[in-house]
């Protein structure tokens, strides 16, 4: 049977803490964009690295109704 993973708790830490390089939201935590904002990545391509991955972390959580995740940790730091 295999095995079903969660989420990676250092990822979700990571969108709590990494902002947003360049554009109109430049320095707004990743985890705050709105997800019109990650929509628009989605459809134009996430940048490669890093900041792609989280861009399209965040907006995956946001999609399925997973923000609750991010709040909770929130609370925990």
């Amino acid at each position: 049977m295999e095995e079903i993973q969660g989420p990676d708790p250092a990822i979700l830490k990571e969108l709590l803490k990494y902002k947003m390089p360049f554009g109109k939201y430049k320095d707004k935590l990743i985890a705050d964009l709105p997800v019109s904002y990650l929509e628009w990545f989605q459809r134009q391509g996430f940048p490669a690295g890093k900041l792609g991955m989280l861009l399209s972390t965040m907006y995956e959580i946001q999609i399925n109704g997973l923000g609750e995740l991010l709040h909770r940790l929130r609370k925990m730091q």
